[in-house]
């Protein structure tokens, strides 16, 4: 029997790790209100930088699993 699902592979999961550790685990590096970026606090800015940012990061996974899944041979 065939299952449906496949994990997703290595190198998606770690995309994917990127900005929730961007996010989540470096507050400690921006941690501050100084200097301001674009006439807001780097900390803000940083935090809309990733959530721009995240959603190329998920493209770039899905792309990776889409090649896997080709090379094996399978059907999306």
């Amino acid at each position: 029997m065939k299952t449906l699902f496949k994990p997703p592979s290595v190198g998606a999961i770690l995309l994917a790790l990127v900005p929730f550790a961007a996010m989540c685990f470096s507050v400690s590096l921006w941690d501050r209100v100084q200097p301001r970026v674009f006439g807001i606090p780097f900390n803000l800015f940083w935090l809309i930088l990733w959530i721009v940012l995240t959603p190329l990061f998920m493209w770039l996974a899905y792309r990776l699993e889409g090649a896997r899944t080709k090379k094996d041979g399978e059907p999306r």
